[in-house]
């Protein structure tokens, strides 16, 4: 059976770092804790599980901080998580199963749920290299949004990690670290330019957002999966200064690097319902439900976009144009995706109101 070395980098994590190593302790042969500068008990809490416990000055870069927790790593793999993250009971016994069969393997691209409905169920997901044999050489690479070359036989496991944050606002560092970067002189990759980008729509920083997305896109070394995604917040960014022409655009742009995603045709059907057009927004929303989710591509998936969001859009489409058959024969559809939805649920009662009225 493989070994794995969980190596881990936290500051000021006490109020989740216990929930996290319970989680995954009994999986794990060896653990890690890098501390980058805590001043409450995360330290401490760390110490209840290892005796590995080291400081790492924070210089604006978590690949620093990371390659420096995987250089302490002593077993056959060395794997990381993220104070937050979790992982199930069924996700657990998934992965001490799959260290029984891991010969031959260098990277094990594991599934990373990041958003959830109702019911717990991951409703946006997409896969990370989340464990690398030691003796094949790893490089975490990016000062923001690190990440690490694949080298050798890369393995795809349905083993899930879920990310469970419990931060209520979201922190201006990444932004920070960006700008000192870029103001540094300091050359950005592809994937810097579109992580830089993206945390720039997040502050709202429009302008200077579409500047750096449309430099990434002109970047024939980006990723395909991250140049989709780029299309969607350019997208994004235009609805928010009302240019709705230049948003349609951004997302048929999607289309040069593949064939349509359901993401994007929802988006597109977004918009359409935005401009009180229901007709062409059902051509979008009934196309998102005919394509095939296909998640080993590893970008960014949005669950609910091949299934649940079209059936409550066009819930709302039919409604509007006042076929109410139709309209509750998709809320119905939305239901068996998410029984437990708001709006669902609120829907349900409408249509009700309708059958008592003789409407329906």
């Amino acid at each position: 059976m493989a070994t794995i070395s969980l190596c881990m980098i936290v500051k000021n994590e006490e109020k989740v770092l216990s929930r996290c190593l319970e989680s995954i302790k009994s999986a794990v042969d060896e653990i890690i804790i890098v501390d980058t500068g805590s001043n409450d008990k995360t330290k401490e809490i760390a110490l209840e599980y290892t005796d590995k416990v080291y400081d790492f000055e924070w210089i604006d870069d978590f690949s620093a901080a990371r390659n420096f927790a995987f250089s302490k790593g002593k077993m056959d793999f060395l794997m990381w998580l993220d104070a937050d993250d979790v992982v199930t009971p069924e996700s657990l016994a998934k992965l001490i199963e799959l260290k029984e069969r891991l010969d031959g393997t260098d990277v094990v691209m594991l599934k990373y749920n990041t958003a959830f409905d109702e019911n717990g169920n991951p409703t946006f997901s997409y896969f990370r290299e989340r464990i690398v044999r030691r003796s094949v050489p790893h490089q975490w690479e990016g000062r923001v949004h690190e990440a690490i070359s694949c080298k050798g036989v890369v393995l795809y496991s349905d083993v899930a990690i879920n990310h469970q944050s419990i931060k209520t606002k979201y922190s201006t560092r990444n932004l920070e670290i960006f700008e000192k970067q870029a103001s540094n002189g300091e050359k950005m990759s592809p994937r810097d330019l579109f992580y830089y980008g993206r945390e720039l729509f997040y502050h709202k920083k429009y302008e200077k957002a579409v500047k750096i997305l449309s430099s990434f896109l002109d970047d024939k070394n980006g990723w395909i999966e991250n140049k989709i995604e780029a299309c969607k917040v350019l997208s994004l960014v235009n609805i928010e200064i009302g240019n709705c022409d230049k948003a349609f655009e951004n997302l048929f742009n999607s289309f040069k690097y593949d064939a349509p995603r359901a993401e994007i045709c929802c988006a597109i059907g977004d918009l359409f319902m935005k401009q009180s057009d229901y007709r062409k927004a059902i051509y979008w929303f009934e196309l998102a439900l005919t394509l095939p989710k296909d998640e080993s591509r590893g970008g960014f998936t949005d669950l609910d976009a091949y299934g649940y969001l079209p059936c409550i859009q066009l819930c709302v489409c039919f409604d509007k144009l006042k076929n109410y058959a139709k309209a509750k024969e998709y809320n119905d559809r939305a239901g068996s995706f998410r029984p437990r939805s708001e709006s669902y649920l609120h829907n349900l009662k409408y249509f009700d109101d309708l059958h008592t009225k003789g409407i329906l």
